[in-house]
């Protein structure tokens, strides 16, 4: 079994996928990440859910919890539930900075455990794709399916000091870098050019990895 502490090793249980699809007849892209944990799946869909965990491997979250109410979670996303199928299916709006994607949430059985899949639809600016690709959010949600992982595992929260210390360090380029090339390869596979999708890897591990500039005294 993987050591639940080792994020480059939690990285080679997710699965990655980038499809072109469309909504409200625009063009979309559609994230898929699929990781089994070894929980019973009644634990998972609470660890999700619940107000109570949710901070424990996330953010604390806020809000109207029930099918069409809203939800806020703090300096994050917001967004309405639109859909709550307990243990299986949680859809939701993922509004932030302006813009709207969609976000579901999907749990089955698994040999073992609970297989966790995440899809997240959102319109891309052309240009914003060309520059980042689809690590720009994979990163990210990567992250959190270490998180959720981890404290799945221990009952423990990961400390978000000392992972962003470890995100600017070298094993964390080389986990930025992991992640980069594994959603390049995902992008490549949906139809992208191979070199402006190792161009937007690039692109996307620097964003990840460069330590934020300090504050001026």
């Amino acid at each position: 079994m993987p050591d639940p502490d080792d994020p480059i090793a939690s990285a080679g249980l997710v699965a990655r996928e980038i499809r072109t699809g469309e909504r409200n007849g625009s063009p979309t892209k559609v994230l898929v990440a699929r990781r089994a944990y070894r929980a019973e799946q009644a634990d998972v869909w609470d660890a999700v859910t619940s107000a109570e965990r949710l901070p424990r491997w996330f953010q604390p979250v806020s809000g109207d919890l029930e099918v069409g109410g809203r939800y806020q979670f703090e300096a994050q996303a917001g967004g309405v539930i639109e859909r709550c199928d307990a243990p299986d299916l949680l859809a939701v709006t993922w509004e932030f900075g302006g813009g709207m994607s969609w976000l579901e949430v999907r749990l089955s059985a698994g040999e073992g455990g609970t297989v966790l899949e995440l899809v997240h639809e959102a319109p891309v600016e052309p240009e914003l794709w060309r520059q980042y690709g689809p690590g720009a959010v994979g990163i990210g949600w990567d992250g959190l399916l270490h998180s959720l992982g981890y404290y799945l595992a221990t009952a423990e929260s990961l400390d978000a000091q000392e992972w962003e210390q470890w995100m600017t360090g070298p094993e964390g380029l080389a986990y930025a870098r992991l992640l980069g090339d594994a959603w390049g390869k995902a992008a490549i596979a949906d139809g992208d050019d191979p070199a402006e999708a190792k161009a937007a890897v690039d692109a996307v591990v620097a964003f990840y990895t460069v330590p934020p500039e300090s504050p001026e005294a």
